[in-house]
C-alpha cells in the first residue's frame, strides 16, 4: 500500500492508494467513525458496482450506513442537489465532529465535500474516488464545488478530507472514456514541472489506459505525491503556487462552459485540449519552443483524448470562448492569470496576457 500524507497545517491526512482498498474500507474508516453508523453519499453508477462491497465492509467492522444515491453525472453539481445532499446528512443527525463518506467520481467528492463544510458549520469527510481524475486529483487538496449557469466550480469552499482512500480496482469498472479523461490529470504533473514523469507517461501512458496494474499505481501515487507537495505549499491558491494545478483548466472550462457542461466534452477532455491550447498559445507567443509544443499535441492525441478544437465541431468564434473565461476563478482585478509554459515541465503563472490576442488565438484554432 502507497501511503502519502498531505501535510496541511492544522488538518493533515493521508492519501492511501491500494487495490482492494474499498472491500476494506471499514477498517480504514474505524478511527474515523465516532459512532456505529455513517452516511454515505453516492451515485446511481458507482452505486451498482461498489455499494455492496463497501457496505459489506462498513458492515464487518460494526458500522451501519445509509445511503444517499444521486443522479451520476455533472449536472449533479448543483444548487438543488447540494440543498438535498445537506437536508440527507441533518436527517442523518450528522455532528459537527463526525465523517460522512464521499463514495464516487469529481462530482460526488466535491458535492459531498462542499456539503460537509456547510452542515453544523463544517463537518468532517472522508474521501473514497472511484475514477482517475478523482483519485490523481479532485479527491486531494480540499476544493469542494458546485457548478451554477454562469461558470464551473464559482460556488463552494476549501474543506479538507480526513482520509482519502483510492482502490486502482475501481478503475477496472470505468468505461475508457472515463479513464482516458482522468489521465489527462495525470499527464498535467509532468508538465507542470516534472519533464520525467511526462517521459514516462510517454512511454506508459497507453499500458495505463490498457490496465496495467503496476502502471496504474505507480502514476496515481506520484500524481497525489506531487499535488500534496504543491498543495501544502499553498492550501488556499494565495500565493500563485498552487495556481499550477490549473494547466489547461482555464481553456477547458470555457471548452466545457460553451458544450454546457455535459457528456459532450467530459472535464478531463476538457483538461487535455485546454493543456493543447495552452501548448500552442505558448509557442506562438514565443514562451515555448514548437516542438515541445507538439509533443505535448501529440501524446495527448495518441492516448485518444481531443487534440483539435476544430474536431469540437463548436459553433461559436474565439471571442465567445473568451468571454466564458471572464467567469474564471482566477480572476484577480480585472485581470486573468493564465497557466503557460516555457517548456515541459516548465509551467509559470502569466498574468499579462491579452485576451483579445487570446480570442485571435482560439479562431485560428478552430479554423486549423
Amino acid at each position: 500500500m502507497a501511503v502519502i500524507p498531505v501535510a496541511i497545517a492544522g488538518a493533515p491526512y493521508e492519501v492511501r492508494i491500494k487495490a482492494g482498498i474499498l472491500a476494506q474500507a471499514g477498517r480504514h474508516c474505524r478511527p474515523f467513525v465516532r459512532k456505529n453508523r455513517v452516511a454515505v453519499v453516492t451515485d446511481e453508477h458507482v452505486a451498482a458496482k461498489w455499494r455492496a462491497t463497501v457496505e459489506a465492509s462498513l458492515a464487518g467492522e460494526g458500522i451501519a450506513s445509509q445511503w444517499l444515491v444521486l443522479p451520476a453525472g455533472e449536472a449533479t453539481k448543483s444548487w438543488a442537489h447540494l440543498a438535498q445532499t445537506v437536508d440527507f446528512l441533518l436527517g442523518q443527525e450528522v455532528e459537527r465532529k463526525d465523517n460522512v463518506i464521499a463514495l464516487g467520481g469529481g462530482v460526488i467528492g466535491d458535492l459531498t465535500g462542499f456539503a460537509a463544510s456547510m452542515v453544523k458549520r463544517g463537518c468532517g469527510f472522508i474521501q473514497m474516488p472511484t475514477t482517475l481524475l478523482a483519485q490523481v486529483d479532485s479527491s486531494v487538496g480540499g476544493k469542494t464545488a458546485i457548478n451554477t449557469p454562469m461558470g464551473k466550480n464559482l460556488v463552494g469552499a476549501f474543506h479538507q478530507p480526513s482520509l482519502v482512500l483510492a482502490d486502482p480496482l475501481a478503475l477496472d469498472t470505468l468505461p475508457l472514456r472515463d479513464t482516458r479523461a482522468g489521465y489527462a490529470e495525470v499527464v498535467k504533473y509532468g508538465l507542470i514541472d516534472d519533464a520525467e514523469f511526462f517521459e514516462w507517461c510517454e512511454a506508459n501512458g497507453e499500458k495505463l489506459l490498457a490496465g496495467d496494474a503496476q502502471a496504474r499505481e505507480y502514476a496515481i501515487a506520484r500524481s497525489v505525491a506531487a499535488k500534496a507537495r504543491i498543495v501544502a505549499q499553498d492550501e488556499k491558491e494565495t500565493t500563485g503556487v498552487r495556481a499550477l494545478l490549473n494547466l489547461g483548466h482555464t481553456f477547458g472550462h470555457a471548452l466545457e462552459a460553451e458544450t454546457g457542461f455535459s457528456d459532450r466534452l467530459l472535464h478531463g477532455e476538457g483538461v487535455a485540449l485546454g493543456m493543447v491550447l495552452a501548448a500552442r498559445f505558448s509557442a506562438r507567443q514565443g514562451l515555448m519552443h514548437g516542438q515541445d509544443a507538439e509533443r505535448v499535441v501529440r501524446h495527448i492525441g495518441a492516448v485518444g483524448l481531443p487534440a483539435s478544437l476544430r474536431a469540437l465541431g463548436l459553433d461559436c468564434d474565439g471571442r465567445r470562448l473568451a468571454d466564458h473565461m471572464l467567469h474564471d476563478k482566477k480572476m484577480d482585478a480585472g485581470t486573468l492569470p493564465f497557466l503557460l509554459m516555457r517548456g515541459i515541465g516548465q509551467t509559470f503563472l502569466a498574468k499579462d496576457v491579452d485576451l483579445g490576442e487570446v480570442a485571435a488565438f482560439l479562431d485560428e484554432e478552430l479554423a486549423a
